[in-house]
């Protein structure tokens, strides 16, 4: 599918459907059904993850549904990991959703771009990157399989919001983190970066050799309802209004 139109969004941190927030990103989805070609999710959508085809958190159905009709609709649905969800492809995978784990390279209408969830830009957080392993383990995995769905979610509920904010790091340090090491990926040839995780927005636009660069961190839809359109080359900070 040619790039017509993509749609990029990070943190929506998903948890209650009876939430304002949770409503009103189901129903933007529905005004861009017929719109995009590709919808790039880049982590954090749920606040937690840990379902399977016969075990679905039911909040998270009617977003789960959507994402399917979106697919159904022919919109290319691709889903980055972020800390809080992941083990993401064994679910989404099979409905032609196209997850990636770490970061990846996509091709937008002829622009290079790096996209990562950001949570491992900061090579000197040791205690988050040290956690981040054991949760991502094959040994986690499968203890987290032997543990009743019922519990399971009751526990992720309770350690969303119990530890939201812990190992975090402040916006502006990551903001900067975040800034030199999209020059790098300049130097390397990339024509924009796009991250997610710091929960600010940020389109910062530079001129390399002639040619522009474009950073981007997304924000997220839990403050600012922020996403990021790329359209005819150019790339645009948007922020949804219900």
């Amino acid at each position: 599918m040619a790039i017509m139109k993509a749609i990029f969004l990070s943190d929506a941190h998903l948890k209650s459907s009876h939430s304002k927030r949770y409503r009103d990103l189901i129903r933007f989805f529905n005004t861009i059904s017929h719109d995009v070609s590709h919808l790039i999710i880049v982590g954090d959508f749920f606040d937690f993850w840990f379902c399977s085809e016969d075990a679905i958190y039911p909040e998270f159905r009617q977003a789960i549904d959507t994402l399917l009709q979106l697919v159904d609709n022919g919109v290319h649905v691709v889903m980055f990991e972020g800390n809080h969800d992941f083990f993401l492809d064994e679910f989404f995978g099979k409905f032609g959703v196209t997850v990636y784990p770490d970061n990846a390279t996509i091709e937008l209408g002829g622009k290079k771009v790096y996209i990562a969830h950001g949570d491992t830009v900061d090579t000197t957080n040791s205690s988050y990157l040290l956690l981040r392993r054991i949760l991502r383990s094959k040994l986690f995995h499968v203890m987290q399989r032997n543990i009743p769905s019922e519990l399971l979610w009751k526990i992720a509920r309770f350690s969303s919001k119990t530890s939201r904010g812990y190992l975090a790091e402040p916006q502006d340090k990551l903001v900067h983190i975040m800034s030199e090491f999209s020059k790098k990926k300049f130097n390397e040839g990339f024509d924009a970066v796009v991250f997610g995780h710091c929960h600010r927005p940020v389109l910062e636009r530079y001129r390399y050799h002639d040619v522009e660069k474009t950073f981007v961190i997304l924000g997220d839809w839990v403050n600012y309802y922020s996403y990021l359109q790329y359209q005819g080359g150019i790339f645009t900070m948007s922020y949804y209004q219900p």
